[in-house]
Protein backbone atom coordinates (compact mmCIF):
# COMPACT_ATOMS: atom_id res chain seq x y z
CA UNK A 1 0.00 0.00 0.00
CA UNK A 2 1.50 3.45 -1.14
CA UNK A 3 -0.12 5.69 1.53
CA UNK A 4 1.23 8.59 -0.68
CA UNK A 5 -0.96 7.97 -3.76
CA UNK A 6 -3.61 10.03 -4.25
CA UNK A 7 -5.86 7.11 -5.69
CA UNK A 8 -5.03 5.32 -2.97
CA UNK A 9 -5.73 7.58 -0.25
CA UNK A 10 -9.02 8.73 -1.52
CA UNK A 11 -10.35 4.54 -1.69
CA UNK A 12 -8.96 4.03 1.98
CA UNK A 13 -11.08 6.78 3.36
CA UNK A 14 -13.85 5.65 1.04
CA UNK A 15 -13.81 2.17 2.51
CA UNK A 16 -13.87 3.65 5.85
CA UNK A 17 -16.19 6.35 5.54
CA UNK A 18 -14.20 9.19 6.24
CA UNK A 19 -12.60 12.73 4.87
CA UNK A 20 -10.22 14.55 4.98
CA UNK A 21 -11.16 16.96 8.09
CA UNK A 22 -10.70 21.27 7.54
CA UNK A 23 -11.45 21.40 11.29
CA UNK A 24 -8.45 19.58 12.03
CA UNK A 25 -6.21 20.57 10.14
CA UNK A 26 -5.62 17.27 7.78
CA UNK A 27 -3.88 17.57 4.53
CA UNK A 28 -2.04 14.42 3.78
CA UNK A 29 1.13 13.93 1.82
CA UNK A 30 1.07 12.46 -1.63
CA UNK A 31 4.79 12.28 -2.08
CA UNK A 32 6.46 9.40 -1.01
CA UNK A 33 9.54 11.17 -0.97
CA UNK A 34 9.03 13.99 1.72
CA UNK A 35 7.83 11.65 4.32
CA UNK A 36 11.01 9.51 3.83
CA UNK A 37 12.83 12.70 3.61
CA UNK A 38 11.15 14.09 7.26
CA UNK A 39 12.10 10.82 8.89
CA UNK A 40 15.60 10.72 7.67
CA UNK A 41 15.96 14.39 8.88
CA UNK A 42 14.80 13.19 12.27
CA UNK A 43 16.84 10.75 12.84
CA UNK A 44 20.07 11.13 10.96
CA UNK A 45 20.87 14.86 10.74
CA UNK A 46 23.91 15.91 12.73
CA UNK A 47 24.78 16.33 15.74
CA UNK A 48 22.80 13.51 16.66
CA UNK A 49 25.41 10.70 16.75
CA UNK A 50 27.22 12.93 18.41
CA UNK A 51 25.93 12.55 21.92
CA UNK A 52 23.43 9.99 21.54
CA UNK A 53 22.95 6.44 20.72
CA UNK A 54 19.73 6.00 18.43
CA UNK A 55 19.23 2.44 19.57
CA UNK A 56 18.24 4.22 23.03
CA UNK A 57 15.85 6.77 21.48
CA UNK A 58 11.89 6.97 21.43
CA UNK A 59 10.12 8.80 19.11
CA UNK A 60 6.40 10.99 19.65
CA UNK A 61 4.43 11.64 16.25
CA UNK A 62 2.00 14.06 16.72
CA UNK A 63 -0.63 13.67 14.82
CA UNK A 64 -0.22 10.55 12.69
CA UNK A 65 -3.19 11.03 9.99
CA UNK A 66 -3.14 7.95 7.68
CA UNK A 67 0.38 6.98 8.89
CA UNK A 68 2.48 7.53 5.86
CA UNK A 69 5.30 9.14 8.13
CA UNK A 70 4.42 6.22 10.76
CA UNK A 71 5.50 3.90 9.05
CA UNK A 72 8.63 5.73 7.69
CA UNK A 73 9.44 6.74 11.71
CA UNK A 74 8.93 2.82 12.61
CA UNK A 75 11.84 1.91 10.16
CA UNK A 76 14.31 4.37 11.35
CA UNK A 77 13.64 4.17 15.37
CA UNK A 78 13.17 1.42 17.83
CA UNK A 79 9.70 2.32 18.97
CA UNK A 80 7.02 4.98 18.09
CA UNK A 81 4.33 6.37 20.09
CA UNK A 82 1.86 8.12 17.92
CA UNK A 83 -0.93 10.75 19.34
CA UNK A 84 -4.13 10.97 16.91
CA UNK A 85 -6.79 13.42 18.04
CA UNK A 86 -9.55 11.83 14.92
CA UNK A 87 -11.91 8.87 16.05
CA UNK A 88 -11.98 8.50 12.36
CA UNK A 89 -8.89 7.42 11.45
CA UNK A 90 -8.25 5.32 14.66
CA UNK A 91 -9.33 2.09 12.49
CA UNK A 92 -7.64 3.53 9.25
CA UNK A 93 -4.42 3.35 11.18
CA UNK A 94 -5.08 -0.15 12.06
CA UNK A 95 -4.84 -1.14 8.99
CA UNK A 96 -2.23 0.59 7.56
CA UNK A 97 0.59 -0.19 10.55
CA UNK A 98 -0.90 -3.64 10.95
CA UNK A 99 2.45 -4.67 10.39
CA UNK A 100 4.85 -1.92 12.47
CA UNK A 101 5.10 -3.94 15.96
CA UNK A 102 6.86 -1.09 17.29
CA UNK A 103 4.20 1.40 16.56
CA UNK A 104 1.69 2.57 19.47
CA UNK A 105 -1.31 4.22 18.54
CA UNK A 106 -2.63 6.54 21.59
CA UNK A 107 -6.07 7.63 20.29
CA UNK A 108 -5.96 11.62 22.53
CA UNK A 109 -5.90 15.28 21.95
CA UNK A 110 -2.49 16.22 22.49
CA UNK A 111 -3.13 19.37 23.48
CA UNK A 112 -5.40 17.89 26.47
CA UNK A 113 -2.76 15.04 27.45
CA UNK A 114 -0.30 15.94 30.02
CA UNK A 115 3.14 16.37 27.74
CA UNK A 116 5.15 16.04 30.33
CA UNK A 117 4.25 12.68 31.93
CA UNK A 118 3.36 11.10 28.20
CA UNK A 119 7.28 12.09 27.80
CA UNK A 120 8.05 10.22 30.74
CA UNK A 121 6.51 7.31 30.35
CA UNK A 122 7.84 6.86 26.55
CA UNK A 123 11.43 7.59 27.52
CA UNK A 124 11.63 5.66 30.63
CA UNK A 125 14.04 8.29 31.62
CA UNK A 126 15.71 8.35 28.37
CA UNK A 127 15.75 10.52 25.70
CA UNK A 128 12.79 11.57 22.43
CA UNK A 129 12.54 12.91 19.68
CA UNK A 130 9.27 14.59 18.56
CA UNK A 131 8.42 14.68 14.48
CA UNK A 132 5.06 16.13 13.19
CA UNK A 133 2.86 17.19 10.06
CA UNK A 134 1.18 19.78 12.12
CA UNK A 135 -2.00 21.95 11.35
CA UNK A 136 -1.03 25.23 10.73
CA UNK A 137 -3.59 27.06 13.43
CA UNK A 138 -2.70 24.42 16.12
CA UNK A 139 1.34 24.84 15.73
CA UNK A 140 2.37 27.75 18.14
CA UNK A 141 0.41 25.82 21.17
CA UNK A 142 2.24 22.11 20.52
CA UNK A 143 5.27 23.62 20.23
CA UNK A 144 4.36 25.88 23.33
CA UNK A 145 3.55 22.40 24.93
CA UNK A 146 6.78 20.97 24.24
CA UNK A 147 9.01 22.93 25.29
CA UNK A 148 7.74 23.58 28.56
CA UNK A 149 8.23 19.97 29.36
CA UNK A 150 11.51 20.71 30.92
CA UNK A 151 13.71 19.39 33.86
CA UNK A 152 14.10 21.41 36.90
CA UNK A 153 17.48 22.56 35.65
CA UNK A 154 15.84 23.49 32.39
CA UNK A 155 16.95 20.98 30.37
CA UNK A 156 14.50 18.45 28.60
CA UNK A 157 14.23 15.17 27.62
CA UNK A 158 13.28 15.95 23.79
CA UNK A 159 16.38 15.85 22.35
CA UNK A 160 15.06 16.68 18.78
CA UNK A 161 12.00 18.21 17.34
CA UNK A 162 11.31 17.91 14.07
CA UNK A 163 7.72 19.47 12.35
CA UNK A 164 6.47 19.75 9.21
CA UNK A 165 5.10 23.23 9.12
CA UNK A 166 3.58 26.55 7.45
CA UNK A 167 6.80 28.09 5.63
CA UNK A 168 5.96 31.40 7.27
CA UNK A 169 6.12 29.95 10.73
CA UNK A 170 9.35 28.28 10.14
CA UNK A 171 10.49 31.87 9.17
CA UNK A 172 9.53 33.64 12.13
CA UNK A 173 11.23 30.70 14.47
CA UNK A 174 14.78 30.99 13.05
CA UNK A 175 14.32 34.97 12.71
CA UNK A 176 17.56 36.87 14.37
CA UNK A 177 17.21 39.88 16.64
CA UNK A 178 16.73 42.57 13.99
CA UNK A 179 15.32 40.43 11.33
CA UNK A 180 11.55 41.47 10.47
CA UNK A 181 10.00 38.56 10.88
CA UNK A 182 11.99 37.91 14.81
CA UNK A 183 9.40 37.43 17.24
CA UNK A 184 8.62 36.18 20.73
CA UNK A 185 8.27 32.55 19.88
CA UNK A 186 11.73 33.26 18.27
CA UNK A 187 13.43 34.12 21.63
CA UNK A 188 11.50 31.53 23.03
CA UNK A 189 12.60 29.22 20.79
CA UNK A 190 15.89 30.13 21.14
CA UNK A 191 16.09 29.55 25.02
CA UNK A 192 15.33 25.91 24.75
CA UNK A 193 17.80 25.00 21.43
CA UNK A 194 18.85 25.91 18.12
CA UNK A 195 16.25 25.98 15.08
CA UNK A 196 17.09 25.56 11.28
CA UNK A 197 14.45 25.36 8.57
CA UNK A 198 16.00 22.15 6.71
CA UNK A 199 13.97 21.86 3.30
CA UNK A 200 10.77 23.44 2.18
CA UNK A 201 7.59 21.72 0.80
CA UNK A 202 5.01 23.21 -2.32
CA UNK A 203 1.74 22.83 -1.71
CA UNK A 204 1.16 20.65 -4.30
CA UNK A 205 2.49 18.10 -2.32
CA UNK A 206 -0.95 17.83 0.15
CA UNK A 207 -4.03 16.90 -0.44
CA UNK A 208 -6.07 18.53 -0.30
CA UNK A 209 -3.82 21.31 -1.48
CA UNK A 210 -2.77 24.14 1.25
CA UNK A 211 -3.00 28.16 0.26
CA UNK A 212 0.46 27.93 1.93
CA UNK A 213 3.88 26.73 1.24
CA UNK A 214 5.66 24.23 3.73
CA UNK A 215 8.94 23.40 5.72
CA UNK A 216 10.54 21.06 7.34
CA UNK A 217 11.90 22.97 10.90
CA UNK A 218 14.53 20.96 13.08
CA UNK A 219 15.02 21.96 16.13
CA UNK A 220 18.01 20.82 18.34
CA UNK A 221 17.22 21.37 22.06
CA UNK A 222 20.64 22.23 24.37
CA UNK A 223 21.99 19.29 25.96
CA UNK A 224 22.08 20.93 29.67
CA UNK A 225 19.21 23.55 29.18
CA UNK A 226 19.39 27.00 29.27
CA UNK A 227 22.95 26.90 30.84
CA UNK A 228 24.16 26.17 27.57
CA UNK A 229 22.87 29.63 26.48
CA UNK A 230 23.45 31.47 29.47
CA UNK A 231 26.13 29.71 31.87
CA UNK A 232 24.67 31.82 34.82
CA UNK A 233 21.27 31.26 34.76
CA UNK A 234 19.61 29.97 37.69
CA UNK A 235 19.58 26.62 39.13
CA UNK A 236 17.55 23.87 41.02
CA UNK A 237 14.59 24.83 42.92
CA UNK A 238 15.66 28.97 41.58
CA UNK A 239 15.19 28.19 37.65
CA UNK A 240 10.98 27.99 37.71
CA UNK A 241 10.83 31.48 39.20
CA UNK A 242 13.53 32.95 36.95
CA UNK A 243 12.23 31.62 33.71
CA UNK A 244 8.55 32.80 34.74
CA UNK A 245 9.89 35.81 34.63
CA UNK A 246 11.89 35.61 31.59
CA UNK A 247 9.35 34.89 29.71
CA UNK A 248 6.58 37.61 30.95
CA UNK A 249 9.55 39.85 29.91
CA UNK A 250 9.51 38.73 26.33
CA UNK A 251 6.05 38.49 25.76
CA UNK A 252 5.49 41.76 27.00
CA UNK A 253 8.80 43.17 25.24
CA UNK A 254 6.97 42.31 21.77
CA UNK A 255 3.29 43.22 22.66
CA UNK A 256 4.74 46.37 22.73
CA UNK A 257 7.87 45.85 19.86
CA UNK A 258 7.61 49.85 19.18
CA UNK A 259 8.20 51.32 22.49
CA UNK A 260 11.50 51.73 24.06
CA UNK A 261 12.03 48.99 26.50
CA UNK A 262 11.42 51.03 29.80
CA UNK A 263 7.95 52.02 28.26
CA UNK A 264 7.06 48.55 26.82
CA UNK A 265 7.91 46.68 30.52
CA UNK A 266 6.20 49.55 32.53
CA UNK A 267 3.78 47.10 33.44
CA UNK A 268 6.23 44.67 34.90
CA UNK A 269 8.64 47.44 36.42
CA UNK A 270 9.32 51.16 36.72
CA UNK A 271 10.79 52.83 33.92
CA UNK A 272 13.28 53.67 36.06
CA UNK A 273 14.30 49.80 37.16
CA UNK A 274 14.42 49.48 33.31
CA UNK A 275 16.69 52.03 32.54
CA UNK A 276 19.35 51.00 35.29
CA UNK A 277 19.46 47.40 34.42
CA UNK A 278 19.79 48.33 30.33
CA UNK A 279 22.65 50.56 31.93
CA UNK A 280 24.67 48.52 34.19
CA UNK A 281 24.72 45.84 30.96
CA UNK A 282 25.83 48.51 28.70
CA UNK A 283 22.78 48.41 26.06
CA UNK A 284 21.36 51.75 25.22
CA UNK A 285 18.03 52.81 27.52
CA UNK A 286 15.89 53.79 24.20
CA UNK A 287 16.46 49.64 22.58
CA UNK A 288 13.34 48.22 21.63
CA UNK A 289 12.73 44.40 21.97
CA UNK A 290 12.92 43.28 18.83
CA UNK A 291 16.79 44.48 19.10
CA UNK A 292 17.50 42.19 22.21
CA UNK A 293 19.17 38.84 21.22
CA UNK A 294 18.13 35.54 23.77
CA UNK A 295 21.11 35.97 25.35
CA UNK A 296 19.97 39.80 26.17
CA UNK A 297 17.19 39.04 27.51
CA UNK A 298 18.29 36.45 29.96
CA UNK A 299 20.86 38.73 31.19
CA UNK A 300 18.36 41.72 31.27
CA UNK A 301 15.87 39.62 33.16
CA UNK A 302 18.75 38.69 36.03
CA UNK A 303 19.36 42.36 36.36
CA UNK A 304 15.60 43.20 36.79
CA UNK A 305 15.32 40.19 39.10
CA UNK A 306 17.97 41.40 41.73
Amino acid sequence: MNLCNLTEIRQLMEKHGIAPRKSFGQNFLVNASIPEEIADTSAYTAPLFARENADSVRVLEIGPGIGALTRELAARYPAVTAVEIDDGLIPVLGETLADCENVRVIHADFMKTDARALISEITDGGSVHVCANLPYYITTPILTALLDAYRPDGSSPITRITLLVQREFADRVCAEAGDRDYSATSVLLALHGCARRAFTVSAGNFYPVPKVESAVLLIDTYPGGLRDLYPDCPTGEAFAPYYAKLTAVIDTAFVMRRKALPNALSSLFPKEKTEAALTALGIRTDIRGEKLTPLDFCRLTAELAK
